[in-house]
């Protein structure tokens, strides 16, 4: 998946951001907050801001202790919410870590790692 759009609406509660599958025809939205709108879509036009913010403090502190972002992984939507997993790899070995998807896409975006979806979700969005 890619990230193909973000709506921000700071006058709002809710923000919006699209995923769309890359050689596919599916996409959707997913309901975020301004804080994680603003950050995705900073890192989208590659403003840099002068200290590290908890995304940048994220990728910088799993790329110091040697370990990479991998992926990340939209796993699950239950009672409308979603639920994500990003997947750090270090010295050949792997660990997945419970996220928000906003979170996990803000540092997909920022380490420039893949999205996916399960198919069980994007079905479930289907039907």
């Amino acid at each position: 998946m890619q990230l193909s759009r973000i709506i921000i609406n700071e006058n709002a509660d809710h923000q919006y951001i699209f995923l769309r599958e890359v050689d596919g025809s599916r996409s959707f939205a997913i309901v975020i907050g301004v804080f994680e709108a603003t950050s995705i879509d900073r890192r989208v036009k590659g403003n840099r801001s002068p200290r590290p913010l908890t995304h940048d403090l994220i990728a910088n502190i799993v790329e110091k202790l040697g370990g990479e972002i991998a992926e990340v992984h939209i796993t699950e939507l239950k009672d409308a919410t979603y639920f994500a997993k990003i997947k750090i790899e270090r010295d050949g070995a792997s660990v997945e870590i419970d996220s928000r998807p906003s979170d996990a896409i803000a540092l997909a975006v920022t380490v420039n790692a893949p999205i996916y979806v399960a198919e069980e979700v994007l079905e479930e969005l289907d039907s």
